[in-house]
């Protein structure tokens, strides 16, 4: 007879099934797996004795909020935001130890996270994704095609919405864009994003001057030596870019796509429109936007109205 399974080995078994069959991406499962080595951690400690996958089953409220409770006050402090995310990954542990290896644990539902008060996206205005589109073709010198490929990148990432992982994980084979492209998000979900023809335009430019010989799946944006273009070298681009133009930090590569969001918001476009194009699961996680508009509306109307 096999011995019982370890909560080690429930922990790897949950973690292909992520892999596999959820197709979290990396940084999600590089998460999940340091919230939960941690909670099992905790647990062996707090009970003084190896955690076989039997005793998951008995884990009490209490045991989850002692745990929560040393990590929102340990040598290195957890915000409300990552308590949240890691109570989030041992819910989806203890879900998968439910209904895959038979253990349930009807504790786990009664404890809650922190109240998260959500903050608003921090977007660019108009003037300064187009500055910093500008700049990114400007700033190379003598070594003109990288700058033509950072304006290429930056303004697709401002005219599509795309984050900075499906932009660089376009192909050669993508190109030219057409009129829809079709991009991989989060979680492997699948959606269409209208191209306009500044964009396409400006990935042409990039075409006709990059030096390096591309096989149909190779990585569409390259380095300076060829390789894949990484997304680090896209953020740090967008630091010097910034600090050029004197643009405040909320100028990140992400930013441009809040700024995408919210222009769109701004010259009419609906909530559910904008949900599709930047691929969110949830409404509500659109409707952040509403704030920024609506902030931006005030801004305005302070500054323009007659008897301010």
């Amino acid at each position: 007879m096999a011995p019982p399974l370890t909560a080690a080995e429930a922990l790897r078994g949950w973690l292909d099934h992520l892999r596999r069959e959820r197709r979290v991406s990396p940084r999600t499962l590089t998460a999940y797996e340091g919230g939960v080595s941690a909670y099992l951690a905790f647990l062996q400690r707090h009970r003084g004795e190896g955690v076989a996958l039997a005793d998951l089953g008995f884990v009490s409220a209490g045991d989850l909020r002692a745990y929560l409770a040393s990590r929102r006050t340990g040598s290195r402090p957890l915000s409300p935001r990552s308590l949240s995310q890691a109570l989030s990954a041992i819910r989806s542990f203890h879900r998968y130890l439910d209904r895959r290896l038979g253990t349930p644990n009807c504790a786990i539902a009664l404890v809650r996270g922190p109240k998260i008060v959500p903050g608003a996206p921090r977007p660019v205005s108009e003037s300064q994704a187009r500055e910093l589109i500008d700049e990114a073709s400007g700033h190379d010198g003598a070594a003109g095609w990288r700058g033509v490929r950072d304006r290429a990148v930056l303004t697709l990432l401002w005219g599509c919405g795309l984050r900075i992982s499906e932009a660089l994980a376009l192909k050669r084979c993508d190109a030219p864009l057409p009129e829809t492209l079709r991009v991989l998000g989060k979680g492997g979900k699948i959606r269409m994003a209208p191209v306009l023809a500044g964009v396409r335009a400006a990935i042409d430019d990039y075409l006709d001057v990059l030096p390096h010989q591309l096989a149909s799946d190779d990585a569409l944006f390259r380095a300076d030596r060829g390789g894949p273009l990484r997304p680090r070298q896209v953020q740090s681009l967008v630091e010097k870019l910034r600090g050029r133009l004197g643009l405040p930090e909320r100028a990140t590569p992400h930013s441009l796509r809040h700024a995408f969001a919210t222009h769109l918001l701004g010259a009419g476009a609906d909530l559910r429109s904008i949900q599709e194009l930047l691929g969110h699961a949830s409404l509500s996680t659109t409707q952040r936007y509403t704030a920024v508009d609506a902030t931006a509306l005030l801004k305005s109307y302070a500054q323009a109205h007659p008897r301010r």
